[in-house]
């Protein structure tokens, strides 16, 4: 079989005498059609083929500029951890994220760290990690059980349900919460309402083919949003502006616990603060990489906990125990077997060889965490969901990756966790809860995360009352 880099090179693209590694010998719409139907299978398909360096070639609307250009569509992915390692810990002017984050510009903001590199990066960085890491991330453990307990109050006892948008509607309320610290119940309604409107609409995988294909007919390369995009994010966006403006009015800012206060009195190294602008696009990135991939997170805990025998009632006695080892050995184990975001993506500044392979400035690499988690040397019996393998034991920087890795590594992955472990937590010692389906769910593609196909049914048969943990309650509403 003849590589995906046989034949000429495009303009900008491979030179002549340094293929990109093997891949299918398909066309990229043939390709496409492959990853829309099942990314993971087809990437299981590709490794066994070719082994853990592979290029896929997807039609893929370029991010923007020559840059982002270059690499459009030719994704090399690395199974390897050696060769992520190499890829996280390179020179930043080698390996880059800003373009291949380019297509999250119509959501988050150009300002959003998601979308900057270095020194920027690391300036932003600086400033976000202190409110999402130590002593005022487990204050917000309080908040998270609260929300899920005030939820799983409205689910139905005896009757099959989906858990997946249940999962949302809780990561959707302590995001808001947490950032905005709103607890007035009209005004987080209102709040958590448009910021559902926005993403339903423009996480689905329909309405989001069809603003491609419009900015394709107009040959938009900017990541301008169009009319319907607009419509969607306005709303959103003043209700922002108004909450920054309402904290840089506020007389005593010093005593508000959520994010946003936090952020309006950071500095950096140079005396200076974040300008609205600014915070608007951090505080978008906050609220949708708060919500989404957390609560696609939590109903894939659900659906292998379930099935796992012993696991709900041995994470129940250590919770009413105010133990969290299993708690946490569930959410590594969830997360390394469906890890979310299954890959990463970088793309290269500068010339670097990997594995033997020189690759071009321009080439864009997936670090795949999904493969990188299937792999039987580092976990035996990898298929198999078994919480134990992480009891007593750290998931390793190289070989558990489902936040990434590196400087880039996701912000909030450690308010992720506490999040799972806590929702986790309440549910499963608050509830009696079965799997609605005898045959597990397979995973099911949307926007970039992968989520069970029927959403995580299940049956509550009863619900108890609440044992109260004995940790104090830290919350402080803005």
């Amino acid at each position: 079989m003849r590589t995906a880099t046989s034949g000429p090179p495009r303009s900008g693209g491979t030179p002549a005498g340094a293929p990109l590694p093997p891949g299918p010998r398909l066309w990229a719409t043939l390709q496409t059609v492959r990853w829309l139907r099942s990314s993971t299978s087809y990437m299981d398909r590709c490794r066994a083929r070719y082994g853990d360096m592979f290029t896929l070639n997807l039609v893929a609307k370029a991010a923007a500029g020559p840059a982002a250009d270059r690499g459009r569509g030719r994704w090399v992915f690395l199974a390897d951890p050696a060769h992520v390692r190499q890829v996280f810990t390179a020179d930043p002017a080698t390996v880059r994220t800003g373009d291949t984050n380019r297509f999250l510009a119509p959501l988050v903001g150009a300002s959003s760290i998601l979308l900057t590199d270095e020194p920027q990066h690391a300036k932003q960085r600086r400033l976000l990690l202190p409110p999402l890491h130590g002593e005022r991330l487990m204050g917000y453990g309080e908040l998270m059980s609260d929300v899920a307990e005030a939820e799983l109050a409205r689910w139905p006892i005896g009757e099959p349900f989906a858990l997946w948008p249940r999962m949302q509607a809780i990561t959707l309320e302590v995001v808001v919460r947490a950032v905005f610290g709103i607890g007035e119940p009209r005004r987080l309604a209102y709040v958590t309402g448009l910021l559902r409107t926005m993403l339903d609409r423009m996480t689905s995988p329909r309405w989001l083919a069809a603003q491609a294909l419009l900015a394709t007919a107009a040959h938009d390369r900017t990541g301008a949003l169009s009319g319907a995009a607009r419509r969607l994010v306005g709303p959103v966006d003043r209700v922002v502006l108004a909450e920054i403006a309402r904290r840089r009015a506020a007389p005593d800012l010093d005593r508000h616990g959520d994010l946003l206060s936090l952020l309006v009195q950071a500095e950096y190294e140079d005396g200076t603060a974040m300008g609205d602008g600014e915070l608007r696009d951090e505080l978008m990135t906050l609220l949708i990489a708060g919500h989404e991939s957390t609560a696609t997170a939590l109903a894939w805990a659900f659906e292998l906990l379930l099935r796992h025998p012993d696991g709900p009632a041995r994470l129940a006695d250590e919770a009413d125990a105010d133990r969290d080892e299993y708690a946490d050995a569930v959410v590594k184990e969830t997360l390394r077997l469906r890890p979310v975001l299954p890959f990463v993506l970088r793309s290269l500044g500068r010339p670097m060889e990997i594995g033997g392979h020189p690759l071009p400035a321009g080439t864009w690499l997936a670090p795949c965490a999904y493969l990188i988690h299937r792999r039987e040397d580092l976990y035996p019996e990898p298929l198999r969901f078994l919480p134990e393998r992480f009891v007593g034991r750290p998931a390793g920087g190289s070989t558990w990756l489902p936040f990434g890795g590196g400087v880039r590594r996701c912000l909030g992955a450690s308010f992720a966790q506490l999040e799972m472990r806590r929702v986790l937590q309440t549910v499963i010692t608050r509830a009696e809860l079965v799997p609605a389906e005898t045959e597990p769910e397979p995973p099911r593609s949307r926007f970039i995360t992968v989520a069970p196909s029927r959403g995580a049914r299940v049956v509550m048969k009863s619900r108890r009352a609440r044992t109260p943990r004995s940790a104090p309650r830290t919350w402080m509403p803005g």
